[in-house]
């Protein structure tokens, strides 16, 4: 309101010139601060827009990508390990058919059915090392693997006795302790794992070889061989299958005692 009395008076170096100068400069840097705000919205209005452009067209699913997508989610059940694992599952009925061929007791038969059950064997060794190396552990793998294990030895341990080739008894010894692990680790699982044992996997072998010489139609040394392995892998059965259940025990009173303490800790 002052400048413009003095900027009519004209007076040099009146204190209305050096007011009307200020007015002046403080116009010009509010039109500057205006054209310098508008500018910068303008391109942050133009950057949001570009932004959202881009990002529209970054989010866009391509024609078919759902699809590939799709695609890339079933490849990954089809992996290496899981393809063994189905190998095993299909090699069961093949093993039976090849067992029973014939009345059982042709010995090229049961040559044959004696190579399926190797397969078998041999790919149950690498599947599961397939999986832990390269990642590529499946929920289907985790329930199909056992699956295929307990399978394809219940065949042929069924099979044999059915021929008279082998006891029942050792039959339900090995089948039984198979099965009752296999609850019994369901049953403590809320309290942990148990760990698969050396003994295990030293049972497991053992139990492989011999059932695979009582499968060959063995005459001479090798049967009285094969009947003192199926010995060592029956012991074997016994033993590691009590140390299993001793584990259980051990787990799950740890578990009890460790959710006592966590109850009075929070009582407290």
């Amino acid at each position: 309101m002052t400048g413009a009395p003095a900027s009519a008076a004209g007076g040099p170096g009146a204190p209305g010139t050096r007011g009307a100068a200020g007015t002046s400069g403080t116009r010009g840097v509010a039109v500057t601060g205006a054209g310098a705000s508008a500018g910068a919205r303008a391109g942050a209005e133009g950057g949001a827009v570009a932004t959202g452009a881009s990002g529209a067209q970054g989010q866009k699913t391509p024609p078919g990508g759902k699809l590939g997508a799709a695609a890339v989610n079933q490849a990954s059940l089809w992996n290496v390990a899981n393809l063994l694992t189905m190998l095993r599952l299909v090699l069961v009925p093949g093993f039976v058919a090849l067992m029973l061929a014939d009345g059982g007791y042709d010995p090229v038969w049961r040559a044959w059915a004696w190579a399926a059950f190797a397969v078998a064997m041999i790919t149950d060794i690498f599947d599961g090392h397939l999986a832990r190396t390269y990642n590529l552990v499946t929920d289907f793998g985790k329930i199909a693997d056992p699956i295929a294990d307990k399978a394809i030895m219940g065949a042929a341990l069924i099979c044999l006795s059915y021929l008279g080739d082998l006891p029942w008894w050792v039959t339900g010894v090995i089948l039984g302790r198979e099965l009752g692990i296999t609850c019994l680790r369901f049953l403590v699982i809320r309290y942990g794992v148990i760990p698969a044992s050396r003994g295990g996997k030293v049972k497991t072998l053992t139990q492989g070889v011999a059932v695979g010489m009582y499968v060959l139609a063995l005459v001479g040394p090798l049967a009285t061989l094969r009947f003192w392995v199926m010995a060592a892998a029956v012991a074997l059965t016994v033993a590691t299958g009590a140390d299993y259940v001793r584990q259980a025990i051990v787990l799950r009173r740890q578990g009890l005692a460790e959710r006592r303490a966590a109850t009075e800790e929070a009582e407290a």
